[in-house]
């Protein structure tokens, strides 16, 4: 029986591959677990079946079995902990590698999101111009510890990890921005994770929802 994730029925990012899905996706790839997706509206998100799953009303969802999850962090965390691939066998370098998802989820991603939706949903306001670049200065500050972290290493702990997938996806939200070009190593690391096949086939198959939605309209 194959495991089943929610995703978005129109995708929100136009096909870039942001929506937080992305990261379930692509976990499942790399250990090789076929999954099946279940597709929602926006006001079926909000449905009480769908906030059984995900008080929220959010995605993604996970469910396998009797295991319902939400939250990607914690459904990308039961795959790795389900699978070889994603996880390191010798016990402190797994550890390490687990505190690399939370310090992706916890650490970095705040002002990373934190500086996305300003732009989107505040640029027109009076406080806008002055509160970005404080918002660009606390995203360049984990930009910056974290570049001479990596420093010369292709992964954050040696082999690709769960903690390099997420990593990467709260990555590929400052294109936009343009800082994460500004950061050479970064740059470079992120663009591995999406030379990846597993990560070719996840936003595909997303990018493939995106197309759909759009012959429709």
């Amino acid at each position: 029986m194959r495991p089943t994730i929610t995703a978005f029925e129109i995708s929100p990012d136009r096909g870039q591959g942001l929506a937080r899905d992305m990261r379930v996706r692509w976990a499942l790839e790399e250990v090789g677990q076929p999954y099946e997706v279940r597709l929602l509206s926006f006001a079926d998100m909000k449905e009480p079946a769908h906030r059984a799953l995900h008080p929220f009303g959010q995605i993604p969802t996970f469910e396998d079995g009797d295991l319902a999850l939400f939250e990607s962090g914690a459904i990308t965390l039961h795959i790795a902990e389900r699978h070889t691939g994603l996880l390191p066998t010798d016990a402190q370098a797994r550890a390490r590698a687990i505190g690399w998802m939370f310090a992706a989820l916890n650490t970095v991603e705040p002002p990373v999101v934190e500086l996305s939706l300003a732009t989107i949903l505040e640029r027109d306001k009076p406080w806008f111009a002055e509160r970005q670049p404080v918002l660009e200065a606390r995203v360049r500050t984990v930009l910056e510890a974290l570049s001479n972290r990596l420093g010369a290493a292709d992964w954050l702990e040696g082999e690709f990890c769960a903690g390099d997938l997420l990593m990467v996806t709260v990555l590929r939200r400052l294109y936009r921005s343009g800082l994460l070009q500004a950061y050479p190593k970064l740059a470079a690391y992120v663009g591995r994770g999406e030379a990846r096949p597993a990560y070719q086939r996840a936003f595909a198959a997303q990018l493939a929802i995106f197309e759909r939605s759009k012959r429709r309209d």
